[in-house]
């Protein structure tokens, strides 16, 4: 067994797909994003005797004034079981972390939660992670249920909804123009003003969708009324799993309930290109009803969603001093901005 850098992105992502739990998050077109961003990106295959990828994990490098760390989210893909390669694997990871000088290594598996990855994690040096690293909590629905099962498994606040929204005379169209994701630039900001958050550049929701776009991964779905943009999701595509990304909405997407019609519309693309669940992606707990993300938690449980907690992120210390300011400043900021 050998751990090497892994060059070839057919033989990433064939290895990636194959894995029932896998998304997005450890595919090599997320990382081509991360590159063009200039960012510092690592690809490691774990090779047996025979050359054949048993497991693999990919991270970016993240830079900020109060350290620099390595970011492993979705990862490392490998049989948590092998006690052989797990310990191969953390040691890599802790090597690599050093390599490039890095305070810290945060890593997020893409295991449910358990006692047993939570020892695990502890028993390699890993310690729990002041800031979430990508979705920890998540809504996810089952695609090999068809679209009666999953709509009589929805609240019926959301089928009063869909009933509302097919009688608008609402366009559904899905496309990789350089035009929708401009509108979905646009309709992000005036979304972001009206929530109240901080909005994505263009350049970053851009670059995220030119990376997927190569792969054929990425869809925007748009919902119109009398030529008027009422809403857009952000979907990618890729191996088991149909990920909600993105999406944004104007008042007038509100008032004719057009989200729930893109769903249904991605739903049927993701059946037809062999995906097995449907994860519309970050829930607060129920009774968290102070937290900025509960509304949109809501409205994603009215489809009678599976309810997964993922291993929350974890972190390798590599510089214990520096690692304190990091710990400081990002418990302050969750408390202070409530996530």
């Amino acid at each position: 067994m050998k751990i090497v850098d892994i060059t070839d992105k057919k033989e990433w992502d064939k290895f990636v797909t194959g894995r029932k739990e896998a998304n997005f998050l450890q595919s090599w077109d997320f990382y081509e994003f991360h590159k063009a961003r200039g960012k510092k990106v690592v690809r490691r295959g774990v090779l047996d005797k025979s050359g054949k990828i048993i497991g693999v994990y990919a991270g970016v490098v993240e830079t900020a004034r109060r350290g620099t760390y390595l970011a492993i989210a979705g990862g490392p893909l490998i049989d948590f079981n092998d006690s052989k390669t797990t310990s191969a694997v953390f040691d890599d990871i802790r090597e690599q972390g050093k390599v490039l000088n890095c305070v810290f290594v945060r890593v997020r598996p893409q295991e449910p939660l358990s006692d047993r990855i939570l020892k695990l994690l502890s028993k390699y040096g890993l310690k729990p992670a002041p800031m979430y690293l990508s979705v920890e909590y998540a809504g996810v629905l089952d695609l090999k249920k068809t679209e009666d099962e999953i709509l009589a498994g929805a609240s019926q606040g959301f089928r009063r909804k869909m009933r509302k929204a097919m009688k608008n005379d609402i366009e559904i169209t899905a496309d990789t123009d350089d035009a929708s994701i401009k509108e979905f630039c646009r309709l992000e900001e005036l979304h972001a003003k009206r929530q109240k958050y901080v909005a994505f550049s263009s350049s970053f929701l851009t670059k995220q969708f030119e990376a997927f776009r190569k792969g054929g991964e990425v869809l925007i779905y748009t919902a119109k009324k009398d030529g008027e943009t009422l809403a857009q999701n952000f979907m990618i595509f890729y191996g088991p799993e149909a990920s909600y990304h993105y999406g944004v909405s104007s008042m007038l997407g509100t008032k004719y309930s057009a989200a729930p019609l893109l769903h249904l519309k991605a739903m049927e693309e993701a059946r037809k290109r062999g995906c097995i669940r449907y994860n519309l992606w970050g829930i607060v707990e129920p009774d968290d009803t102070s937290h900025r993300f509960y509304g949109v938690s809501e409205f994603k449980r009215s489809f009678g969603c599976e309810e997964l907690k993922y291993t929350p992120a974890h972190d390798m210390i590599l510089n214990p001093l520096k690692y304190r300011i990091t710990k400081a400043v990002e418990t302050a900021r969750k408390k202070i901005r409530h996530v």
